[in-house]
């Protein structure tokens, strides 16, 4: 399979997944209890979420390791399991894909506030990164994407850690930012221009947004990215904000819905298009009908 940076730069856009979480909580998954923790007791879970991607036409399938960082994890008692977890994750997708789609390693934030805002040093956040991505990369992952970050200094910590680990496996780095009467900026403050600059100079080769936003307002962000940098971009956006029915969280944008706007993205000049929260295989093959009619042109 040719290399995924090397198709970007022939103009090819690709699709993403989508969501993970959504995908537990149908499978059994209940709020409070570990995500990764699955990857140890139902691996065939993991096996049939990427089976459902490959088939709705992803060329990107993540790992379940979002929140599989030994800081992370500590909160559940696994960080000893770290290397396991991690591992388990990468087989599980890759038994599926093989050789056609990506994996991506997804990391997601240490769930702790670096000094002098919290307790952690940047010194345990870099550890546990590297700890982290040795684990990922030992498996043979085809790309990292560092995502759902609001505090650029740990994003930057992310992608030191994985360029630490592997200077030939390409690294993605995506924020979460909120609509505000200003512009758009993460919980932390930081603002697209210097989210842009700060994630390219650390050494990402793709960056963008996740999470956090429907797909409209992510069209505003990927313009806001690609006025800042020429890199590849990546769009993954949340089937809108979710509304609360009884005890379960629906998110109300269509298949069909995000499916058209993705034509936004792609006149923005966004390189790989995929879902986060609410998004499930209909939304990525939506996407991807969109994505193969303009990779004709």
């Amino acid at each position: 399979m040719k290399g995924l940076l090397q198709r970007l730069k022939e103009g090819e856009v690709l699709v993403a997944d989508g969501a993970m979480g959504t995908m537990l909580f149908g499978r059994g998954l209940k709020s409070g209890q570990c995500p990764e923790k699955v990857n140890l007791d139902q691996p065939q879970v993991l096996e049939e979420i990427a089976r459902l991607y490959l088939e709705a036409g992803a060329d990107i399938i993540q790992t379940n390791t979002f929140g599989a960082s030994p800081l992370k994890l500590v909160q559940y008692n696994l960080e000893n399991q770290t290397e396991i977890i991690n591992a388990n994750a990468v087989r599980a997708v890759r038994k599926v894909v093989g050789a056609r789609a990506y994996v991506s390693a997804s990391c997601g934030p240490c769930g702790r506030l670096l000094k002098p805002y919290g307790d952690v040093s940047p010194q345990e956040v870099s550890e546990g990164f590297i700890r982290q991505m040795q684990a990922l990369v030992t498996e043979g992952i085809d790309m990292i994407c560092i995502e759902t970050m609001t505090d650029l200094a740990e994003a930057k910590l992310a992608i030191g850690a994985a360029k630490a680990v592997s200077v030939s496996i390409p690294v993605c780095a995506t924020m979460t930012f909120d609509c505000t009467p200003g512009g758009f900026f993460t919980i932390m403050g930081v603002g697209i221009k210097q989210a842009a600059e700060g994630l390219v100079e650390t050494g990402a080769d793709i960056v963008g947004s996740n999470c956090g936003n429907g797909i409209e307002n992510m069209i505003k962000i990927a313009s806001g990215f690609r006025e800042n940098t020429v890199l590849p971009l990546i769009i993954q956006s949340n089937a809108g904000l979710p509304e609360i029915q009884g005890e379960t969280a629906v998110y109300p944008e269509t298949p069909e819905f995000m499916a058209g706007k993705s034509r936004q993205l792609l006149d923005v000049g966004v390189n790989i298009i995929g879902g986060c929260c609410g998004t499930t295989p209909e939304h990525i093959a939506a996407i991807k009908r969109v994505v193969a009619e303009f990779n004709k042109k």
